[in-house]
């Protein structure tokens, strides 16, 4: 009997579905052809795809790699669970203190923990676990406020200045250079001694003042970094305009740096705040401020320490809440500690 030609033997060697079983069969040989095909049959039946791609094979973005690194960090959950609660307290304090922070009794002056007031009581008879939930307020919303108010300022001036560069860049870092060397407290005590207001904004407009030039050193060094990657040569090859080149490609991936140093910070314009309200010329009476309470309760540390010890250490579990979320972020957007 004759022996089949090369089509018969190739279709005796097809399987049902329609793949040259022999094709996808080790060899032994090394046959590029069969690592080809086992490779395309595995990557067709992975969801993910490739590694640095997302569900559907997409390229994964820098903020989506973040924030799936963020929620695998502890340091991140555990900031982040303190921070919502401080926020909570902020927006809704008589949610969990229905006393009033400003309602005192001095025959319950210096008291210690009594039913109803775990906290105990300051030198004019006020609670102090209602003025501890209301002083959150004051910290979180100087915190915010000073943090969007630099980041938004300082940003925008050192991104124009490393984009533009020139006489632009020259002037703004002559600038920066002399709001570096006035020192932060002192200049809290001349600026706010002649400030008669109760209100916050004075405290935040002097932070917002002696802040920006840090950020705004961060942002220039950043879109110097940017503006020189290809793909904004490209886009200016191809005719894009700055306003197109600086919102469309080098914000995006200049803004890292910036949110990280912002986020360190808010917690630094918390203590800030506290300081110079301990100091006499940040927020004043009626005003609620652990600031404030600090300083009141330092003259009574040996007899009531109570006093001192809620104030101040809600003072350092925000404080140290905001720096551990910065420094989560900061792992997350770094690609040199991945």
């Amino acid at each position: 009997m004759p022996e089949p030609d090369f089509d018969e033997r190739s279709v005796a060697a097809t399987g049902a579905g329609g793949v040259n079983q022999g094709a996808i069969a080790p060899t032994g040989t090394g046959g590029a052809m069969d690592l080809a095909l086992s490779e395309g049959a595995t990557l067709e039946k992975t969801p993910g795809g490739p590694e640095g791609t997302g569900p559907a094979g997409k390229p994964r973005s820098l903020w989506g790699d973040a924030w799936r690194d963020l929620r695998r960090n502890p340091v991140f959950i555990i900031s982040g669970l303190i921070i919502l609660f401080l926020i909570f307290i902020s927006l809704w304090p008589s949610v969990i203190a229905s006393g009033n922070p400003l309602k005192c009794d001095l025959a319950k002056a210096q008291l210690g923990s009594r039913p109803g007031h775990p906290f105990g009581y300051d030198g004019q008879g006020c609670d102090v676990y209602t003025r501890t939930v209301y002083g959150a307020r004051t910290s979180v919303t100087v915190g915010v406020c000073t943090t969007l108010g630099v980041a938004l300022f300082g940003s925008t001036l050192g991104g124009l200045a490393g984009f533009f560069g020139g006489g632009w860049d020259a002037l703004l870092s002559r600038i920066t250079d002399i709001f570096f060397g006035i020192p932060v407290v002192l200049g809290g005590l001349v600026f706010l001694s002649v400030v008669t207001s109760t209100t916050v904004w004075p405290v935040i407009g002097f932070m917002i003042l002696l802040g920006w030039p840090q950020i705004a050193r961060i942002a220039r060094g950043s879109v110097i970094t940017a503006k020189q990657n290809d793909y904004v040569q490209a886009a200016r090859a191809l005719g894009a305009s700055n306003s197109r080149m600086l919102l469309r490609h080098i914000a995006p991936n200049a803004v890292a740096p910036v949110i990280v140093v912002a986020t360190i910070a808010l917690g630094t314009y918390i203590s800030l705040e506290a300081t110079l309200s301990y100091l006499g010329v940040g927020l004043k009476p009626p005003s609620v401020s652990w600031g404030i309470d600090i300083s009141a309760a330092s003259q009574y540390i040996r007899n009531a320490p109570h006093m001192l010890l809620w104030p101040a250490g809600a003072l350092a579990v925000t404080v140290l809440a905001f720096i551990m979320l910065g420094d989560a972020v900061r792992d997350a957007l770094d690609p040199k500690l991945r």
